[in-house]
């Protein structure tokens, strides 16, 4: 069976399409004879005939030709595949950083499948430094992330400019403010996410700024944060800016931006040597139209 060939396949298929071998020879660009000999030779390979032969030159699949021909469009088909580099069904593995994918992930999805249905998207949720090591070793396709401790190498479209807010109980003294800035904060004792990238780079708001902060906890995720504040245990500080004003424990708590701090660019990423492919082109012009209201809420200067 090794020795069929791929021009075998396009022959007996072409016969079938077309009801015989005149025309099928037309479309193929070939003589009659030729095609009759390579399909005479498949059908001694095979062992049985694909084809009746009836009178006026029509040719008909015998039953176990109509199983084979299907199958052999169906291998013909995906051949063709292989070698168109636009195909757009094949998997776009997208990574979105752990404090984002549960304001962001589920838009996404919904709006492709809406807009895009032929996407197949598998998402992967992931820290930092997972997400980074994830994109160099070519196992995620895109990336929806902050732009810290990404290298060189990470090509970036940039979403929005977000600014680092405040996280409060809304009857903190600093609440009644509308936005606050970070020598406001010193005195404060403050809870970050125990993300290394994260805190580090909070951290460095103040130091560029000549103040030191207070950081009496460090929590493991935004939710757990987030519960920590509203139940007075400090301010929390993030980028990530859900829309819900209730713990996860279920008490209020309230964000205010922080105007002094700057702002960091919400991306999507990819490897500059890895471009992404038709499909995952598609998927990042879809993503900035399925977050709207993420984008809005958080951003300070829309891109």
């Amino acid at each position: 069976m090794l020795s069929l060939t791929l021009r075998q396949l396009e022959y007996a298929t072409a016969v079938a399409r077309h009801g015989g071998m005149t025309a099928a020879a037309e479309v193929l660009h070939v003589s009659q004879p030729a095609l009759s000999v390579a399909l005479a030779q498949l059908e001694s390979l095979l062992g049985r005939p694909l084809f009746l032969r009836r009178a006026g030159g029509r040719l008909t699949p015998t039953a176990f030709g109509r199983g084979w021909l299907d199958l052999a469009e169906a291998q013909l088909t995906a051949l063709t595949r292989l070698t168109d580099p636009n195909a757009a069904a094949e998997d776009i593995r997208l990574a979105v950083f752990e404090d984002l994918a549960p304001s962001c992930l589920a838009p996404i999805l919904t709006w492709a499948e809406t807009r895009a249905p032929h996407l197949k998207i598998t998402p992967q949720v992931m820290d930092f430094e997972t997400l980074s090591d994830a994109l160099h070793k070519g196992k995620a396709d895109l990336a929806l992330t902050w732009d810290l401790g990404l290298q060189s190498d990470i090509a970036r479209q940039t979403l929005a400019r977000i600014a680092p807010h405040a996280i409060l109980p809304p009857d903190h003294p600093l609440a009644r403010h509308t936005s606050l800035t970070l020598i406001q904060l010193v005195p404060e004792p403050l809870i970050l996410t125990d993300q290394g990238l994260s805190l580090g780079h909070m951290r460095g708001l103040f130091a560029q700024a000549g103040l030191t902060p207070q950081i009496h906890h460090r929590t493991a995720s935004l939710d757990l944060m987030r519960s920590y504040a509203a139940n007075g245990l400090g301010i929390g500080l993030s980028y990530t800016n859900p829309a819900a004003r209730l713990s996860p424990d279920g008490k209020p708590l309230v964000t205010r931006p922080i105007r002094d701090a700057g702002a960091e660019p919400l991306i999507l990423a990819h490897l500059a040597q890895n471009p992404p492919s038709a499909a995952a082109q598609q998927l990042s012009a879809l993503i900035p139209q399925a977050l709207p209201d993420a984008l809005s809420r958080e951003s300070t200067l829309g891109i």
